[in-house]
């Protein structure tokens, strides 16, 4: 999943929409296709607030695919029945929101700190000033194995900052390689949700979905970080001004209050080691946890590490971590804390925003019914099962933009197929490869991910669709054509 909601409650039969154009499959993918081309209209020509072109879509597509406003608004008296928009708004956030808020303070305490600094110049001196891309999708693939795409692009993008900052380059040529890296492993290796959730559905073990991740993998992530290279160096977005203000507001800020106090500001460089205790604590509880959850019986032992583990609870101790030996014992004062904090926050609130409103796209595509339509266009196609596999989770994935959504619907489609047929477990790791690499193609304006990635490295819509949506079109389409080679051999 990039950044996906939990699937919403399956609507309720239609009960007729305000504006109901065309009954049936053809108009439900009618209606859903045209929804999107109008967002795309709305956001890059007319320049329409993308949380206003959203919501506003969101409705027109809803009603126009035969929703009833009960189904979109809820009621008046708000029984328990949840509307489509506030389910799709809600399911998003619930997860989302808290991510951004912890991740966003801890990212910003490791930048006043120097913290990120350190850690990417550290970088820049293994791999050398031309390879510091590289080094980024390093990070990136190697912590993104233990974290959501999510929580790493929070945690680590105060280093692709002070990376950019550094070198004066656009922040593309460091941002896609390290979201490259952390897409690869998200979308293709255990213990992420997708290909979990797909082993079980097609009972495969996770041993051999873990190895055709990497051989279907590592390909596709050396080809998104040509693309890479190749689009960084063409496209130059700066460092975002508003995190740059509130990095040099909270500095500004700690300085003056530690000179208050009397006492002058640190001047010994941040650890190493310190930062990397930091980063690599949430990183270890959480990968901890998902194993924990595989390889133990249910027990207090198991509750207890899965607790521990849980993003929220691992980021809120990184973030206390933090604040003690980043902040505290190096002379910050609790309103220094509270200072830095707060101003990392100011910033995130557009992205909040924009990340809930795609959310409700994606649950009113859901509900209208277009996922079913798809799946039912589809599985009637006489396709190979792998490349059909790929196709329903792409066309799945496009239409309602939730890699979840698409990798268990699909799987649940292509099950039949498989238990027909005396298919390996390579085989049918591949196709579980297959169907990953398809829920991650082209993320564009009906994903959270999408959003994500443009406002909190301050890229424009239409940049977002040249850099980030081309580079998970190229990991999707490699990763898919190194599974169906190798299929033939298995």
């Amino acid at each position: 999943m990039l950044l996906a909601a939990e699937a919403p409650p399956e609507a309720p039969p239609h009960t007729g929409g305000l504006l109901t154009l065309i009954d049936g499959t053809a108009g439900l993918l009618t209606v859903a296709a045209l929804g999107i081309l109008l967002l795309l209209f709305l956001i890059i020509k007319v320049r329409l607030q993308p949380f206003v072109a959203l919501l506003a879509v969101s409705i027109a597509v809803g009603l126009a695919a035969g929703l009833s406003v009960t189904e979109l608004f809820g009621t008046v008296q708000k029984s328990e029945a949840t509307s489509l928009i506030e389910s799709g708004m809600g399911g998003i956030l619930g997860h989302v929101a808290i991510i951004i808020g912890l991740g966003t303070m801890l990212g910003a305490i490791l930048e006043v700190s120097g913290g990120a600094e350190v850690l990417s110049a550290r970088l820049l001196g293994l791999f050398g000033e031309k390879r510091a891309p590289l080094a980024m999708g390093v990070t990136g693939l190697i912590f993104g194995i233990p974290v959501f795409f999510d929580v790493g692009i929070f945690v680590l993008a105060p280093i692709v900052y002070a990376a950019a900052k550094r070198s004066g380059k656009s922040i593309v040529l460091y941002a896609m390689p390290l979201l490259a890296g952390l897409s690869m492993t998200h979308a293709f290796l255990p213990p992420h949700p997708g290909p979990v959730a797909a082993a079980g559905l097609l009972h495969v073990d996770l041993g051999w979905v873990i190895l055709m991740g990497v051989v279907c993998g590592i390909p596709a992530v050396l080809a998104a970080w040509a693309y890479s290279a190749w689009i960084g160096n063409r496209l130059f977005v700066p460092v975002p001004q508003d995190m740059v203000e509130a990095a040099e507001e909270s500095k500004a800020a700690v300085v003056a209050e530690q000179r208050a106090a009397g006492r002058e500001p640190r001047e010994k460089p941040v650890a190493l080691a310190t930062v990397l205790t930091i980063i690599g604590t949430p990183l270890v509880l959480i990968l901890i946890a998902t194993f924990s959850s595989i390889a133990l019986d249910p027990s207090t032992l198991r509750s207890v590490i899965e607790f521990f583990g849980h993003p929220f609870v691992a980021l809120t101790i990184a973030l206390f971590m933090a604040y003690y030996l980043l902040g505290i014992r190096s002379g910050w004062s609790r309103k220094s804390l509270e200072t830095v904090s707060t101003a990392s926050l100011k910033p995130v609130g557009n992205i909040i925003l924009v990340v809930g409103a795609g959310g409700v796209f994606g649950a009113v595509l859901q509900g209208s019914g277009v996922a079913q339509a798809l799946s039912d266009t589809f599985s009637d196609f006489g396709l190979p099962v792998i490349l059909l596999a790929y196709l329903i989770s792409l066309v799945l994935r496009v239409a309602q933009g939730s890699a979840t959504v698409a990798i268990v619907t699909t799987a649940g489609i292509v099950l039949p197929l498989i238990q027909g047929g005396d298919h390996s477990q390579a085989f049918v790791a591949l196709v579980i490869m297959a169907i990953s690499a398809g829920s991650i193609f082209a993320s564009h304006v009906n994903d959270g991910g999408f959003w994500m990635v443009a406002k909190y490295f301050g890229i424009s819509e239409r940049d977002t669709l040249k850099s980030w949506t081309v580079l998970e079109s190229v990991l999707s389409i490699v990763g898919f054509a190194v599974a169906a080679v190798v299929s033939l051999f298995v």
